[in-house]
């Protein structure tokens, strides 16, 4: 496993990824290390996720020392990060980026040359332990040190491997979509509070239905379909909720939201 882990960045996703590797327990005492542009937010990131962080003062300081170097920048500074900390890169080092949009041949320009790069899709849960990542590296990286990147998001999540040409679509299904998820968490609780339910109940009894659904899907295997079966007895309540959500184009516009998201992040990435 890695001994110094970088995190390079700005935002929710640097925070998100920060915490989830903090409560991994994964590194000794100072073995994150956090670099903010806005140096009091990594102060404050610092002190909030304990003894295994500290705050690297240059950006190029921590990329020499760091043996996985995280990218979580926005997409447009990533050429002029990666011009300052390409002669101090340290040898044999990962470069993990989480900057959407910007690929490995991309990154690959600016860095030396059999640089190892991972690029990483994480969503937001990570914060909460609950993370989706997608991870790809590239020919230089080692099968055992794919093993330690999967490790590390998985100690805050689920991970998996998936190649450069699909992430378009793991930002569609993934990256994206705890904003969905949150909508219809709101749209759930909306109808509750109309049939009678208080507004905090409604968000409770919404938010964990959906967190319990989906763990079903997760832990039994089963199909959706078959799962939303099981809950649909004939004639009952729940067919006739079902069949209001297929009069209305509930699956549609799932579908087309997904595929926007993921039409859209391919748009950003030819305009690199």
């Amino acid at each position: 496993m890695f001994q110094k882990i970088g995190i390079c960045g700005i935002g929710k996703m640097w925070y998100a990824i920060g915490k989830g590797i903090a409560a991994s327990r994964l590194l000794g005492r100072g073995g994150l290390l956090l670099y903010n542009i806005h140096n009091e937010k990594a102060i404050k990131a610092a002190n909030e996720f304990g003894p295994v962080a500290s705050v690297a003062a240059e950006v190029t300081a921590m990329a020499a020392e760091a043996d996985v170097f995280i990218l979580a920048v926005k997409p447009n500074t990533v050429p002029s990060v990666l011009t300052a900390i390409a002669p101090v890169f340290k040898e044999g080092s990962i470069l993990l980026s989480v900057a959407a949009g910007v690929d490995m041949k991309t990154m690959a320009f600016y860095l030396p040359a059999k640089t190892k790069i991972v690029r990483a899709m994480p969503n937001t849960p990570v914060i909460v332990g609950a993370g989706m990542t997608s991870l790809t590296p590239n020919n230089e990286v080692r099968p055992e040190e794919t093993d330690d990147i999967i490790e590390i998001f998985r100690s805050f999540g689920r991970a998996e491997i998936v190649e450069e040409h699909l992430i378009d679509a793991v930002v569609g299904v993934s990256g994206s979509s705890p904003a969905y998820t949150y909508m219809f968490i709101e749209a759930l609780a909306d109808g509750a509070v109309r049939a009678g339910l208080a507004r905090a109940e409604a968000y409770t009894f919404a938010a964990q239905t959906v967190m319990g659904a989906a763990k079903m899907v997760l832990e039994t295997g089963l199909h959706p379909g078959k799962l939303k079966d099981a809950v649909c007895s004939p004639g009952g309540t729940t067919i006739e909720a079902v069949r209001t959500l297929e009069n209305n184009g509930f699956r549609t516009a799932v579908m087309e939201a997904v595929i926007t998201a993921a039409e859209k992040n391919h748009r950003m990435s030819r305009e690199k």
